[in-house]
Formats: structure tokens, C-alpha cells, sequence
């Protein structure tokens, strides 16, 4: 509530009891849900695989850029020697065909760049959104006008044609895992904007908002002392959902080969190499495709619990049965 408007009501009697804190209430409610917490153990684990990568990579003894041609039947075409793809103590998933290259650590060099652009092109988009949307929703009508429009041509682009298109005419020197983030959250922001937009029109109506108003406070401070904490659960919300929709962008990009380019690891170009050894060497194919399922999924179900625990009145979209059913069976 605006300081302003406390101010106003200091002397109004005796002061009722601190409610609980929001954090607190966030987080009991999100403990109450345990599908979002097993996805947030296994968010937090990917993470940490990331995170870890060099160190996990070392213990096995093992780097993602090394070939190992005497691992590779070159008489069967490059397929791995031994079974399940040449699994063994010093390659505990097997190697690359062709290359002999280590699939363990590329698939943990591989989760540090699709989770690092994820979440950076998550980062530019909230960024961009949320200063678009507020300057839309607190302008003038001619501000709220082209700002409006400017967002409604952003979210009718194409994201893939225009990713394709920016991703082929960039120099082959830029680094593809910092283009493919600028990319994705500078094409990919309007749903943000026009999101932070109609909040902002909904909140600068309020009491508070009012109050801080009319006790002379500049635009600049509204926003940042009045709005931006009503508009955290809704742009919190989003950008959880936002995180797998770009670990899936990123990855068609580099399937089709103009993101992450070789040796660089990702899981979308592991996948790109993968598709003519699905026979031969199916592990090549099913371990990053097993690993970008996992990760989207789970992000998926704690952006869910995230939004549910935001907003206790909405119901759970992944909720499986019903309160009745559960009922009828007791």
C-alpha cells in the first residue's frame, strides 16, 4: 500500500494485526502443491548439472570437444564401439558416432546453454516488456497508441521466420548462445508488454495509486514504489512460463542449424546431428531428446505451481482428478 496513503490514515485508531507476509504465504501455498515441488527439485537439479558441468566432466575424466576415432567403427560407418554406444567407466553414456566425442559431457556442456539462454532471453523480454507496458499504461493516448500498436506488430512477427532470417545474416564470429538469447527476447517480448500494460491501466485506478498521486509524487516514483510490486505476480508468472517456451526456441534454432553452432554443445544441435543415428545409435538421439522433455516439463509444472501459488483463486490447469471424484471414492 502507497506510503502516501498510510500516511493519510496514521491517526485513524488503533492499528490492526501485521497480515502474514507475502513471501511467506507464496511459499506455504507452493509447498501445498507437490507437483511443483518435485519439478522444482528437478529444475534446481538441472541447474546444478549446469552449473557443474566442468567439475562432472573432470570426475569422469572426459572434455566435450575431444575425438575419439579409435572408439568408432569406421567399417559400419562412424557407429560407436561396444554395446549401448560404447558405455564403460570411462564414458558413462557412451560417444558420439562419427566423432567418438563423450555424450556425458556434452549433455551437461549442452543443459549450460540451453538453460543460460533461456533464461537471458527471458531476462531481455521481461525487461523490454515491462518497460513498454508500463510506459503504455501510464502515457498519454497518443503514447498509449503507438506504444499499443508498436506491441501488436511485435506479437504478430513470426518468432521462428524472423530468428531464421536475423540468426543467417549475423557474422559467423558473434557467439551464437549470446545471439540466440538477444534474438529470441528482442523479437519476443509484446506478450509481456501487453500484459504489464492492462495490469497497469487496472492499477493506477486503485486508492493507493491515487494517493500517491495527488501527494505530488512524480510518475517515475509511482511506477517504481506503487506498481512494480502489483505487477510482480503477473510478470513473475509469465516469465516462469516463458523460461521452457525459449529452451524450446533455442532448440529448433539449433536444429535447423542456425543457432549453436559445433563444437559449441546444446542439446538442440545434438539433436540436429542425431537424426540420421536414430537406428544405429538411438542413445545419441534419445538422451538430449529425454533431457529437453524433462527440463520443459518440469518448468512447465512450476510455472504452473507458481502461478497458482500467485494466485490461490486459480485453479490448477495440470491438476489431475477433482475434489468431487476424491470425494466419491472416500
Amino acid at each position: 500500500m502507497s506510503e502516501a496513503l498510510l500516511a493519510s490514515e496514521a491517526g485513524a485508531g488503533a492499528s490492526a494485526p501485521a497480515p502474514t507476509s507475502g513471501a511467506r504465504q507464496f511459499w506455504r501455498r507452493l509447498r501445498a502443491q507437490r507437483a511443483a515441488l518435485v519439478a522444482a527439485v528437478v529444475v534446481a537439479l538441472l541447474v546444478l548439472v549446469a552449473l557443474a558441468a566442468p567439475l562432472l566432466t573432470a570426475v569422469e575424466g572426459q572434455d566435450p570437444t575431444t575425438y575419439h576415432p579409435d572408439l568408432i567403427d569406421s567399417a559400419r560407418g562412424g557407429v560407436p564401439i561396444g554395446s549401448l554406444g560404447g558405455i564403460g567407466g570411462e564414458h558413462w553414456l557412451g560417444v558420439e558416432p562419427q566423432t567418438g566425442r563423450d555424450l556425458f559431457a556434452r549433455l551437461v556442456y549442452g543443459a549450460r546453454v540451453s538453460l543460460g539462454v533461456a533464461l537471458a532471453a527471458t531476462l531481455v523480454q521481461v525487461l523490454i516488456g515491462v518497460g513498454v507496458g508500463l510506459a503504455a499504461g501510464l502515457g498519454n493516448r497518443w503514447v498509449d497508441q503507438v506504444l499499443s500498436r508498436a506491441t501488436d506488430i511485435i506479437v504478430a512477427m513470426p518468432l521462428m521466420v524472423l530468428s531464421l532470417a536475423l540468426m543467417a545474416i549475423v557474422p559467423s564470429g558473434f557467439p551464437r548462445p549470446v545471439l540466440v538469447a538477444l534474438v529470441i527476447g528482442l523479437i519476443a517480448w509484446g506478450s509481456v508488454a501487453k500484459i504489464v500494460r492492462a495490469q497497469t491501466i487496472t492499477l493506477k485506478e486503485l486508492d493507493y495509486v491515487a494517493a500517491a498521486r495527488l501527494s505530488g509524487w512524480s510518475t517515475l516514483r509511482i511506477a517504481r514504489r506503487e506498481l512494480l510490486p502489483g505487477l510482480a505476480a503477473p510478470v513473475i508468472t509469465y516469465a516462469a512460463l516463458l523460461v521452457p517456451l525459449n529452451i524450446t526456441v533455442e532448440a529448433a534454432l539449433s536444429f535447423l542449424g542456425v543457432g549453436v553452432k559445433p563444437p559449441t554443445a546444446s542439446w538442440g544441435q545434438m539433436l540436429t546431428s542425431a537424426d540420421i543415428w536414430y537406428q544405429a545409435a538411438p542413445q545419441y538421439l534419445l538422451l538430449p531428446a529425454g533431457a529437453l522433455f524433462v527440463t520443459v516439463f518440469a518448468l512447465t509444472v512450476l510455472g504452473d505451481g507458481v502461478r497458482v501459488a500467485l494466485d490461490p483463486r486459480a485453479a490448477s490447469r495440470l491438476r489431475v482428478g477433482t475434489g468431487k471424484k476424491r470425494e466419491g471414492k472416500a
